[in-house]
């Protein structure tokens, strides 16, 4: 449809509204407290409008074929004048040293309005600066606007803050005459509110403080950032998140540190929180730079040697790497023919593999198309943990569409299974997993092939008593009970899921995702689940995402011919090995760090991005070694135009990748893979895999599995100061007390071969289980953990402090 904002002609979807359409047409219509993707509160009243003659509000209003718009006129500006007067009432001048100035939407709109004196008053009250934990709140400054609200909610999923009573006076109602509708209207209500925890005085949330990006004051601000910098000196470089795979658009805030030092340092992380929201680790964990002083050629060049005289076998590396550094790793195991070994994006590989060959595509989900779906399954991950962005996005469309789902896994997450009553958590058993996809395969698909014939027939027959109406001869409604025999599915007794809910959730919903995470990966039947999920993809209406388990997995499964180690000298990049060059603390030669180079990753969407360094590296790069090695190339992100076409790169140079959302929101960042044209270079394997039947016979409360608590994603971020913790073994509080275990006492965990002595924590969010991170480099979960995700360990407790 076509609608006209201030005589230009705009077209509009069916349930846009004007605000959006607006913004999508670069047509400036103010407003503070509406967020994209969120529901509008009408909170500031900034975005009136007059539409086909008549008072509305932007935010709020559906477009209409042919709806005449106008926001412009000077009778609107002097309503948003007089409402901007409201929020300075009592405003503290203390822009000097506000680390929201020179940023702060309250300045520019005040600007924008005009306002220039001030006409109302009220009495002062007592504000004082509230300690959240990592944040700090100031009522002074805030304006209740209510986006910190409306973010948590709409898009975390935390709901972790409110509004109450600020207990001050109410505005005088001589004023209701002297003003307009809507200022005293706003102004009435900020000043009867604040904001505040949901519960007792500090946050209990997953800290991504996506609160405070998205607040137009510096009502909420983070510690780490407060009065160390104002906003107008630090230098914005675009980069990409690269902690996880969804390796989302982000800024490094930097600035020379001092006058007398004049190397830079990062101050902080921010967003555009319109179109993206960062996790805690994207957010917090900047200063993780190495400490290299210089280059040390006497190590390189014995690293140099150790190519040129074949002694190399093995490389082992993470995916915590550029694009381009995984494709000089794999140009240099094409020259001296070593092994690439990379365990986890192995898995990756092999199962992506496997479903490309029995779908005849790439996965076919994005991101994007989580948050329009009305119906998401999640199997095979421990969403919030393995990727805290992705859940944002599950519980946006969840919370917007009115949608529906459900959620297998062990382990219950009860901050997930609040999101709403029709999104339901199905606490299946370990070894289950093959179940799950051939339940969602026996109730959506609509042909089976003969070798998953069998999933037809999983039915069982149970006898329910109904109750039946008839008439007697005189024409009275009689009520009989009686037996009927129906079919229910084998399957879905076998995980503990009452079929008969599914018909309920699916009322209305047309737009289907299954998401798949690590659990299938890892999983010793891995190449059956890929098999089965593939079919999936090609015989339900739900489309398919796999969660690539760190930051660049799948370009590394797309780049390199992955391999297991064999005996051998083996050089760690960024890994331990017998020589590690590497940025961790052991290394025998220093590094860089994601955030000292350029260069590009592939994100979970197929979509490669692109990200620059924020800061420099004196070290030797990888590209130093490749150059000594015969390559020949000056700087790491000439790879990029050369990554291979056969692999679904487009040879775009570095320098020509974009990395911006426009005002629609349209992602303009990097390139989508050409995956149609990685699936036709595949060398197909179309042997239909053997189902292994689980070898776990364990007793369930005995698992734990494999993750890390929200945000701590890795070694790096554990790297910066804002984590730097310790691992624990993080328990339940029914865990705990099946083992007779107290809070944070030491305990011993082992199997026949192994054990690690470790504190066992509460998280109080999580039911049915423990898990073991993976972040602290001095605890190895590896030795547990080799075939599968979970695990049977036992557990005693040696000492209680």
């Amino acid at each position: 449809m076509k609608i006209n904002i201030n005589g230009k002609e705009c077209l509009a979807n069916d349930g846009d509204y004007v605000l959006q359409v607006a913004r999508a047409n670069d047509i400036f219509i103010p407003a503070i407290c509406y967020l994209n993707d969120c529901s509008p509160t009408l909170a500031c009243r900034m975005c009136m409008v007059e539409i086909d003659g008549k008072r509305s509000y932007a935010c709020n209003t559906k477009v209409k074929d042919g709806m005449q718009v106008l926001s412009n006129t000077k009778e609107l500006w002097d309503e948003r004048n007089a409402i901007m007067q409201t929020y300075c009432i009592n405003h503290p001048l203390q822009c000097g040293v506000c680390d929201k100035s020179g940023e702060c939407e309250l300045q520019n709109f005040t600007h924008k309005a005009q306002v220039d004196t001030q006409n109302h008053w009220i009495k002062e009250i007592d504000r004082r600066h509230q300690d959240w934990g990592a944040l700090q709140y100031d009522p002074s400054l805030c304006i209740v606007c209510e986006r910190c609200i409306t973010v948590c909610k709409d898009k975390i999923g935390d709901s972790e803050l409110k509004t109450i009573a600020r207990g001050g006076d109410a505005p005088d109602k001589d004023f209701k005459d002297t003003m307009s509708k809507d200022a005293y209207a706003v102004w009435t209500k900020f000043q009867k509110s604040l904001i505040a925890p949901q519960n007792g005085t500090t946050l209990d949330c997953q800290e991504c403080a996506e609160c405070v990006s998205v607040c137009p004051t510096g009502a909420i601000i983070n510690k780490n950032f407060q009065y160390r910098s104002n906003a107008w000196e630090l230098t914005r470089i675009p980069a990409s998140n690269p902690h996880s795979s969804d390796c989302e658009l982000m800024y490094y805030d930097v600035k020379q540190r001092s006058i007398k030092d004049n190397t830079k340092m990062v101050y902080r992380v921010s967003n555009d929180f319109h179109f993206t929201t960062l996790n805690k680790a994207a957010r917090f964990a900047y200063d993780i730079a190495s400490d290299c002083k210089g280059k040390d050629e006497v190590e390189f060049n014995r690293l140099v040697s150790l190519f040129k005289d074949n002694k190399i076998k093995n490389v082992k590396f993470n995916s915590y790497i550029t694009n381009e550094e995984a494709y000089i790793l794999e140009l240099l195991r094409q020259k001296y023919g070593f092994n690439l070994v990379n365990n986890e994006a192995l898995c990756f590989q092999d199962f992506l593999k496997t479903f490309c060959a029995h779908s005849g595509s790439f996965y076919n989900a994005s991101s994007d198309d989580v948050k329009k779906s009305d119906f998401i399954v999640i199997a095979g991950s421990f969403l919030r943990h393995d990727n805290p962005t992705l859940s944002y996005k599950v519980n946006n469309a969840i919370v917007m569409n009115k949608g529906a789902g459900l959620y297998f896994h062990p382990i219950k997450d009860t901050k997930f299974s609040k999101i709403a009553k029709n999104f339901v958590s199905v606490n299946c058993d370990y070894g289950k997993e093959a179940q799950v996809l051939e339940f969602i395969l026996q109730y959506f698909a609509k042909d089976l092939p003969q070798n998953l014939a069998y999933i037809k027939d999983a039915f069982y027959e149970e006898q329910i008593e109904v109750e039946v109406k008839s008439k007697d001869a005189e024409g009275n409604e009689i009520k009989e009970k009686k037996q009927e025999t129906i079919k229910k599915s084998s399957l879905a007794k076998e995980l503990g899921f009452d079929e008969d809910k599914l018909k309920d959730l699916l009322l209305k919903k047309a737009n289907f995702t299954l998401i798949i995470g690590n659990d299938y990966f890892y999983h010793e039947n891995a190449k059956y689940l890929a098999y089965l999920l593939a079919n999936i993809q090609k015989l339900t209406d739900f489309k398919v995402m796999l969660i690539p388990p760190r930051t660049n997995t799948l370009g590394v499964s797309l780049l390199c011919k992955l391999s297991k180690a064999s005996d051998g000298f083996t050089l760690g990049y960024n890994e331990r090995g017998d020589f590690s060059f590497s940025n961790d603390e052991h290394n025998n030669l220093a590094s860089s760090n994601l955030l000292e180079q350029e260069g590009t990753f592939v994100n979970y969407d197929k979509r490669l991005v692109p990200t620059n360094a924020a800061l420099k590296f004196k070290g030797y790069y990888l590209n130093d070694l490749a150059n000594a090695l015969g390559l020949d190339a000056l700087y790491t992100i000439e790879y990029t135009e050369q990554l291979p076409k056969d692999k679904g790169f487009l040879n775009i140079a570095f320098d020509d990748l974009t990395n911006h959302y426009d005002n629609a929101g349209n992602n303009h960042r990097g390139y989508l893979i050409d995956t149609c044209e990685f699936v036709k270079n595949l060398k197909q394997d179309n042997q239909i895999p053997q189902n292994i039947k689980s070898t776990c016979e364990c007793k369930k409360d005995d698992i734990v599995i494999l993750a890390n608590p929200i945000g701590n994603l890795s070694k790096y971020t554990n790297k910066s100061s804002f984590f730097n913790e310790c691992a624990s073994l993080y328990a339940s509080k029914d865990y705990l007390a099946k083992h007779n275990l107290k809070e944070n006492s030491m305990v011993k965990i082992y199997d026949d071969k192994d054990e690690i002595i470790i504190k066992v924590v509460l998280d109080k969010n999580i039911e049915n289980g423990a898990y073991l991170p993976t972040f602290d480099d001095k605890i190895n979960p590896y030795k547990f953990f080799k075939t599968r995700r979970y695990y049977a360990l036992n557990i005693k407790e040696i000492s209680y402090e």
